[in-house]
């Protein structure tokens, strides 16, 4: 059985208008929902709501995106994304040591890990909502319709301008062999 991963992905620019910080196209991403365990959601800023809402937690950058696609991930590169989520939970989170940050960064990732029982580049949305003393999440995928007059592929793109937007252009299958 192949080794996948989710890994952050942009179809458009909106991430990085909603969110607090946008993670960085193609980074290996995990729920993030522990960064929200003891909030008081109505407390949070209208950007740190869209984020409780709708957000997966780049590893690298710690920030933002409202999707990931499944991807396939060596085990080495497994290992590399588990020894960089504990490093972030000691130099953000305060976790007190390596080992204990390790322990938890491998339940993160093994949960990210079991979301990904899809085939390569479906993309995973991601809801949560408060509920009684805990936090819910669920999650969506997205599968593009096939039809008999148009052939499979994972994606039909059509290209729109629009003036003033920073223009960006996503390689769904690079991304998907796990290159950046």
């Amino acid at each position: 059985m192949a080794l996948k991963l989710p890994r952050t992905i942009r179809l458009d620019p909106s991430d990085t208008f909603v969110f607090p910080s946008a993670a960085e196209l193609g980074e290996w991403a995990v729920t993030g929902t522990f960064l929200f365990f003891g909030a008081d959601a109505a407390t949070l800023s209208n950007k740190e709501q869209q984020v409780f809402r709708a957000g997966f937690l780049g590893i690298d950058s710690f920030g933002w995106s409202t999707l990931v696609v499944v991807a396939q991930a060596t085990a080495a590169e497994r290992a590399a994304a588990v020894d960089r989520l504990a490093e972030q939970l000691v130099a953000r989170c305060g976790a007190p040591d390596m080992k204990t940050a390790h322990a938890a960064a491998e339940e993160e990732i093994a949960f990210a890990q079991s979301l990904c029982d899809h085939p390569l580049n479906t993309l995973i949305g991601l809801r949560r909502t408060m509920e009684g003393d805990g936090i819910r999440e669920t999650f969506r995928t997205l599968h593009r319709r096939v039809t008999r007059l148009e052939p499979a592929g994972a994606f039909h793109l059509v290209e729109v301008q629009e003036e003033d937007t920073p223009e960006e252009e996503v390689d769904i299958f690079t991304l998907a062999a796990g290159q950046k």
